[in-house]
């Protein structure tokens, strides 16, 4: 085939495209010189089984009185529904299963609880239901060839907002349910680019509020349905911009909507659907994004982004003052298809920090103050013995400013001879945030140097930026990626010919574009479910991610020497590095013929290579047993190949 090239026939980074620096918000760069060790006599290798013994907080819902809280979390190595009281006490389980439970919303009669669940992992779920006090849990919709998911329950009647999506379909629609399971599709999206989701009910449930976006979060639209008859009028939309309302007050007059329209920079905005004005938050060169309205419709929650660490506010819509909520700093922000309370004086927030494993906060509006609800995190992941955090800023190659995240192990010499490991995110459409990574744990508390990068291609830092990578995936973004790695070495800290790769998704693929690349650069990589050929992932995946990729691509057939250039099977025949790949059977995003493709490839070419698959998972691993061994494994190939026998 014509893109199985010869490995010594490819310039390697030499052969990058020159390209203009990107603008994005001015921060100072920072001095790898200035990166410090910190002297902690109780810093300790966390065990890896304890990081794996971490409960996740998923999904939650408060119950109608507002005196239960529904928390779905893997206490048992699944994640199941618990329910615990507000006020506090031990949970009580709910349900079992060996699929993941999601999407927590209760019924209108307070007698339900709905969840979202599907099957090993496949992405396409159905609607369920189990009495809020234990009984059998009940099938509503079983559909197994089209998804249904992102509950909004409605004020009354029993509706259930949701979006509905086929398999043989790339897009998504805004339905209804009845309380008996019955679902009425309400929009006829014919673009398989474009998605919608109902994001508020208004008029007394006669209508709601609802997105109409396109797949690569370029494009967004505003869109009132009335629900009798489905009819679907747009407010607010403009070509090639951002609309998206994160709520809507009761009546439905004013709308909180996110864009980057005028400033390249996704920003809070409130919109009066009756005079049809905005009225703007105070700006800021950061990611702003509006949240929830409180039930009284006098404040807006919203957060700021500022280069990975975000900060909650409330906005007086009456005086426009800005006050923010007094939780503790890391990532924060509202939790569940509900966050408020029903009487409206508490939000549930989702927080976690680079020392403390997510947990579910409630604030108390009225006060001021917020406590925790949960204690998800095992007893030993104690602040005091983890590792910290820095967010570094470093120039790229064509001098763009690049963020990232540094986790430093403590009681390191700066002597050049430590290891590290950069660990480029998912998406190419994400952002690595600066809350707890079990990974950067695991590896920061043994030792090694972490690095997060957020390349070209991330969210957070303008839509000039995020578009930096289009058609050169694996081009610039990988020599930002690089250039995390050459920061580190500049520290004085780390030794250049011990540094590791790692990511999943996107991350595996940059994993997998790096060591072929750029052959040299790493000495040992990990890559979980990550891409090897467009072409193939083009032809296997499911309708929607074809179309997020036609955005990020074109297609095979209108760019072929984009799909060349861009996949890592053109260059993976140079690669040098030991390679550990890990994938789930059942990811419809990066299908399971990836990974075989890699691995057929470099182990006939007689590469250290080693291939695990995990069968009735997805795109990630949701039984607990996958995660603590996807985990040990990873630890266990980087000590193997970055450390010496003796610091093992």
């Amino acid at each position: 085939m014509r893109y199985l090239l010869a490995a010594t026939a490819l310039p390697l980074l030499v052969a990058f495209p020159v390209l203009a620096q990107i603008p994005t918000p001015e921060r100072a760069v920072t001095d790898p010189k200035s990166l410090s060790s910190p002297v902690n006599p109780d810093a300790r290798a966390v065990p890896v089984a304890d990081i794996g013994a971490s409960r996740s907080l998923g999904s939650v819902a408060w119950s109608i009185d507002g005196k239960r809280i529904f928390v779905a979390t893997n206490l048992t190595g699944r994640t199941n529904i618990w329910r615990t009281d507000a006020a506090g006490s031990w949970p009580v389980q709910l349900t079992q299963s060996d699929d993941a439970q999601t999407g927590l919303t209760a019924s209108a009669d307070g007698q339900y609880l709905y969840f979202q669940q599907d099957v090993g992992g496949n992405e396409y779920s159905d609607i369920y239901r189990v009495p809020v006090n234990g009984g059998a849990v009940e099938n509503l919709t079983n559909t197994p060839d089209r998804r249904e998911s992102g509950m909004l329950p409605g004020p009354s009647g029993g509706l259930v907002a949701l979006s509905t999506k086929l398999r043989s379909e790339g897009q998504s629609n805004v339905a209804v349910m009845d309380a008996n399971g019955v679902v009425r599709v309400l929009t006829k999206e014919a673009d398989p680019q474009y998605g919608w989701s109902p994001i508020a009910w208004i008029d007394g449930g006669k209508a709601l509020i609802a997105n109409r976006d396109r797949v690569d979060s370029k494009v967004g639209e505003v869109w009132r349905i009335d629900i009798a008859t489905g009819a679907a009028t747009k407010l607010i939309a403009k070509a090639d911009t951002v609309y998206t309302a994160a709520d809507a007050t009761a009546d439905g007059r004013w709308i909180a909507v996110n864009t980057d329209v005028d400033t390249g920079q996704i920003h809070a905005g409130l919109y009066d659907s009756v005079s049809r004005q905005w009225k703007w938050l105070k700006p800021t060169p950061w990611e702003q994004t509006a949240s929830i309205f409180t039930r009284d419709g006098r404040t807006l929650i919203f957060g700021t982004n500022a280069d990975t660490r975000s900060t909650l506010y409330g906005y007086d819509l009456a005086t426009g003052t800005e006050t923010p909520l007094a939780i503790p700093p890391g990532v924060n922000y509202p939790v569940g298809s509900e966050p408020r309370s029903p009487d409206g004086r508490t939000l549930m927030v989702n927080h976690s920090g680079a020392d403390s494993p997510a947990n579910l906060y409630l604030y108390d509006l009225s006060s001021g103050t917020s406590r925790p609800a949960t204690q998800l995190a095992i007893a030993s992941l104690l602040p005091a013995a983890l590792p910290k955090s820095d967010i570094v800023t470093y120039k790229s190659f064509d001098g763009t400013l690049i963020s990232a995240i540094v986790t430093m192990p403590a009681n390191l010499k700066r002597d050049g001879s430590n290891p590290a490991i950069v660990l480029p995110h998912g998406g190419p459409t994400g952002q690595a945030l600066d809350g707890y990574s079990r990974y950067a744990t695991a590896f920061a508390s043994r030792g090694y140097v972490v690095i997060q990068p957020n390349f070209r291609g991330s969210t957070g830092y303008g839509k000039a930026f995020q578009d930096g990578n289009v058609k050169d995936l694996g081009g610039g973004d990988l020599k930002d990626t690089i250039a995390a790695k050459h920061f580190l070495v500049d520290s004085g800290y780390v030794d250049a010919k011990r540094v590791g790769i790692f990511g999943g998704s996107y991350g595996g693929f940059m994993t997998l574009m790096a060591i072929g690349r750029a052959p040299d650069e790493f000495a040992a990589a990990v890559q979980w479910f990550g891409i090897i050929n467009w072409r193939t992932m083009y032809r296997d995946q499911d309708e929607q991610l074809k179309a997020y990729q036609r955005s990020l691509l074109g297609t095979p057939d209108s760019d072929p020497q984009v799909y060349d250039a861009a996949s890592p099977l053109t260059y993976i025949r140079a690669a040098k590095a030991p390679l550990l790949t890990i994938q789930g059977e059942n990811d419809i995003r990066v299908p399971r013929g990836q990974a075989q493709e890699v691995h057929d490839i470099l182990k006939a070419k007689g590469n250290v290579v080693e291939t695990i698959f995990y069968p009735a998972e997805g795109h990630g691993f949701q039984k607990k047993e996958n995660q603590l061994d996807s985990l040990t494994r990873t630890v266990a190939w980087f000590d193997t190949y970055l450390k010496p026998a003796a610091a093992r």
